[in-house]
């Protein structure tokens, strides 16, 4: 099925000229189009299997990231966050982005990491030593506690040892086994457990040591993938700022937070801006992407810039972003929340890698329409103008009345919520 995710004026549409849009679009089941048409997009009962001590749910505004050209295919991505401008400018850069060929991606195999951590050995030397004896062992015993996975091509395929803290106490030093597994497309934590804690009995024999952690690791380096786009410079011209001129000022940005951590963290931030709501909507666990990144980030000694921006001979802007991706697209809430199984019918991807490459496509997008704002017209004009209507609802607008405020906070540049009061009032008069 062909699908564009070119949707001009899709933004002008009301909400439930969107609905229904994306409904014959994708030609959806009248399960799934009561699903996005309904108002309660996870259900009470559903919410009480996922987690303890349910008193209700929690919802989050559900947009969608258009313009998206990855690899030659066309996604609309779900993209499930609070903060206003996020989605527009994801869906704006990657216009651009789209008009100068599309994100070009890659992603490594799907491995993750399992850590058996030993303690207390006599002679961790000889215990490390006797852990690689048996490797081949370990690894068949791996994957006898997960036959499905193997069944499926994935299972343990390596292990490592390392000692840590040789010359420190003995509460410091310890011994530490690496399990690298192919999870398939699954993010693979219950995976990893079982393999992980079904070894530790004969690690312990093995070393003569103490067995404690026996876990997976979400610092999942060696499950990377990859966004680049080339950019013309006269594509990212606007507002009486010449392509070149904004070119330059975002590479000058980008060595800023390559240089400061101060600045790094904020940088940072706005990559995850784009690629937290998309983690969020497929029910993929955001926490272990952010804390897998941010390590990532932080690999050569000092915290720095996920993305990294230049300009080639051409004279092109050219930006790429690599990242852990700890996720899956089996399993966990990505199949049991209806939204999630919902917007996986809309992204149309077909493996763990696929949402992997289309996620950094979202993080460099964000990026970029960050920084581009930064060093032009600055970031509070576009994200301050969406933001009225948030600031209009706050002092209690609703319906037509919210973007009458939100014009009148914009025009006057007191986009408070003081400010807004006082129209209400006026209005009211």
């Amino acid at each position: 099925m062909e699908i564009s995710s070119r949707v001009p004026g899709f933004y002008k549409m009301s909400i439930e000229e969107r609905k229904q849009y994306i409904i014959d679009l994708y030609d959806l089941s009248e399960e799934d189009a009561v699903q996005l048409l309904d108002q309660v997009s996870l259900p009470e009962e559903t919410a009480d299997k996922m987690i303890e001590n349910v008193v209700g749910t929690f919802s989050l505004p559900l947009g969608l990231g258009l313009n998206f050209l990855i690899d030659g295919k066309d996604y609309i991505i779900p993209m499930a966050v609070e903060e206003p401008s996020i989605v527009a400018s994801a869906s704006y850069i990657a216009k651009i982005v789209r008009e100068a060929g599309g994100f070009k991606t890659e992603a490594t195999e799907r491995i993750m990491i399992g850590q058996i951590q030993v303690v207390g050995c006599p002679d961790f030397d000889k215990a490390k030593r006797a852990i690689l004896a048996e490797k081949e062992t370990l690894i068949r015993a791996a994957n006898d506690a997960y036959p499905s996975l193997v069944a499926r091509g994935g299972g343990a395929e390596e292990l490592e040892v390392r000692i840590i803290n040789e010359s420190d106490s003995k509460y410091n030093q310890m011994l530490i086994v690496h399990l690298y597994v192919n999870t398939c497309d699954a993010m693979g934590a219950n995976i990893i457990n079982t393999m992980a804690e079904s070894l530790a009995p004969v690690v312990e024999h093995l070393t003569d040591g103490k067995v404690y952690l026996r876990i997976l690791s979400n610092y999942a380096d060696r499950s990377l993938a990859k966004a680049t786009c080339t950019i013309p410079p006269e594509l990212l011209a606007s507002d009486g700022f010449t392509g070149e001129e904004v070119r330059d000022g975002v590479v000058h940005a980008y060595e800023f937070a390559a240089s400061d951590p101060y600045r790094a963290v904020t940088h940072n931030k706005g990559i995850m801006n784009g690629i937290d709501p998309v983690i969020i909507a497929t029910g993929n666990d955001w926490r272990a992407v952010e804390a897998g990144a941010h390590a990532y980030a932080s690999r050569h000694g000092q915290y720095s810039s996920m993305t990294t921006w230049s300009v080639d001979e051409a004279g092109n802007l050219v930006g790429e972003l690599e990242l852990p991706m700890s996720l899956g697209i089996v399993g966990g809430a990505s199949r049991v929340h209806p939204m999630a199984k919902l917007a996986y019918k809309i992204l149309r991807v077909g493996s763990a890698k696929e949402l992997a490459r289309v996620i950094v496509s979202v993080g460099l997008a964000q990026n970029l329409g960050a920084l581009k704002a930064l060093v032009s017209d600055g970031i509070q004009k576009g994200h301050m103008a969406l933001h009225s209507r948030s600031v209009a609802m706050a002092a209690g607008a609703s319906g037509d009345l919210v973007d009458i405020i939100a014009k009148k906070l914009v025009e006057s540049n007191e986009i408070r919520v003081g400010y807004a009061k006082k129209l209400m009032e006026e209005y009211a008069k």
